[in-house]
């Protein structure tokens, strides 16, 4: 998969960035950029989210405890493999810009939630790969709060016979930072044009895929549970 900042900034409402995931390419069977010995060089992202599940907490945290019957189908299209009990392996796809292009693959843990039911995601190495070139630090949090059913409906346009009793509110934080060695015909280029556009590639990169597996989540969630998901209106 080969993107630039115009297509990704065309599609912002698309989620083709992650749909045609290939397998990590045999460095042997390519000839391999030659990287800058200079430092790496840093990106970072916050995004927000609330996915919302209409069921009460109880019945949520229980699903979302169960990541290993889910989360590898509702990650599809991109490839994951188990890493242990709490862990995945995720090959996310190829992205880039300038002409320089990165496989993104990082290890994430689904840390259990603490004695205050904050959950937490974050990076844990893969074994026996280097990722290639770049870093990836992955911090998120997330709590589950009761939201009101009548308010939620109203602001969605759902209809008040269609509106569920409970809905509980899966409200996240991520902190993401990527860093990236990038190869001398890179280096030579502005670094606030090189800082600006890698800030931003990272940006709908996140958006993107974390909206696209909310979505896939709260499917499945409705759907193994029979609890109708109201079409909302806007």
């Amino acid at each position: 998969m080969q993107y630039n900042m115009a297509e990704l900034q065309a599609s912002r409402a698309s989620y083709n960035l992650i749909d045609d995931s290939t397998a990590l390419p045999n460095p042997e069977d390519e000839t391999q950029t030659v990287l800058d010995s200079q430092e790496l060089m840093w990106f970072h992202s916050q995004f927000e989210d609330c996915m919302e599940m209409f069921a009460d907490m109880d019945t949520v945290a229980e699903y979302l405890g169960q990541h290993s019957g889910w989360f590898c189908r509702c990650a599809l299209p991109m490839k994951t493999e188990p890493l242990g009990n709490n862990a995945y392996d995720l090959l996310i796809g190829r992205f880039g810009a300038f002409g320089y292009l990165v496989e993104a693959r990082i290890g994430l843990e689904l840390v259990p939630p603490d004695a205050e039911g904050v959950y937490r995601i974050r990076t844990v190495p893969i074994p026996n790969y280097t990722a290639p070139g770049y870093e990836v630090d992955f911090q998120s949090t997330m709590t589950l709060v009761e939201l009101p059913p009548a308010e939620f409906c109203a602001e969605r346009g759902i209809k008040l016979s269609e509106c569920p009793t409970q809905i509980t509110g899966a409200k996240w934080h991520l902190d993401l930072a990527v860093g990236v060695q990038f190869p001398k015909f890179i280096r030579s280029k502005s670094q606030s044009l090189i800082q600006k556009t890698g800030d931003t590639l990272l940006k709908n990169i996140v958006k993107q895929v974390s909206r696209r597996l909310s979505a896939k989540t709260q499917q499945d969630f409705h759907s193994t549970l029979g609890i109708p998901f109201p079409k909302q209106q806007r």
